[in-house]
């Protein structure tokens, strides 16, 4: 009796299991076939067709992957490079010398020449004051005659009493004034005093060469 008890109340457990199968698997199909795409779809949103895609296998799916943000202090971490210790440093390049093109020098040569009844010693290219020379204007060419001796490194002309055909050329750059002098006079007992200042005019001429010594005889210094 408790046997056939026990077997009833398992095959009842049984047809209610299947049952209860069917029963999902029909409600399955059911949602299956509202949400299948068909030609004329159920719901339509803007004249178009809305296709759901419920079936997603859990073995292609997947996992979120999220973006992230490096600390500020990891984003502005000084890189450094680490550098061979066996590394020979560039030979740096040799600096480049420009050789400036050296202008011929001019012959040392100098001259005596006698000026308003002075004498004076002039080198080309350098200038000298005379006395007022009359007639004379800034810029003017003017040349000395009265040469009274040409010398060089190796060669002296000695004049007598003037080097023949020698002549000084130069140009006249300024007519000015010497500095003041001062002439005090006076008179014990009388009461005479006169203070009276002086500035003789004087022309600076600058010297721009020297010629015409060469046929004049020299005289040829011993080493």
């Amino acid at each position: 009796m408790a046997s056939s008890v026990s077997a009833f109340a398992t095959l009842s457990l049984c047809s209610s299991f299947a049952t209860h199968c069917k029963v999902s698997n029909h409600h399955y199909r059911q949602n299956s076939l509202l949400f299948s795409p068909s030609k004329n779809p159920i719901f339509s949103i803007y004249n178009k067709p809305l296709s759901l895609n419920l079936t997603s296998s859990p073995l292609n799916s997947k996992p979120p992957r999220f973006c992230t943000i490096p600390k500020s202090s990891e984003s502005e971490a000084a890189v450094v490079e680490a550098q061979p210790d066996n590394v020979e440093p560039e030979p740096e390049p040799a600096p480049v010398v420009e050789v400036a093109k050296e202008e011929p020098k001019r012959e040392e040569i100098f001259a005596v020449v006698m000026v308003g009844g002075r004498q004076y010693i002039v080198f080309p290219g350098r200038y000298i004051y005379t006395q007022r020379l009359k007639g004379a204007n800034v810029n003017d060419k003017i040349v000395l005659n009265k040469v009274l001796l040409v010398g060089t490194k190796t060669t002296t002309y000695i004049g007598k009493p003037v080097v023949t055909n020698a002549a000084v050329h130069a140009v006249v750059e300024e007519q000015g004034l010497n500095p003041k002098v001062v002439v005090f006079k006076y008179k014990k007992k009388k009461n005479y005093r006169r203070n009276i200042g002086h500035r003789q005019p004087n022309t600076r001429i600058r010297i721009t060469g020297i010629t015409g010594y060469q046929d004049y005889p020299a005289v040829t210094l011993s080493s």
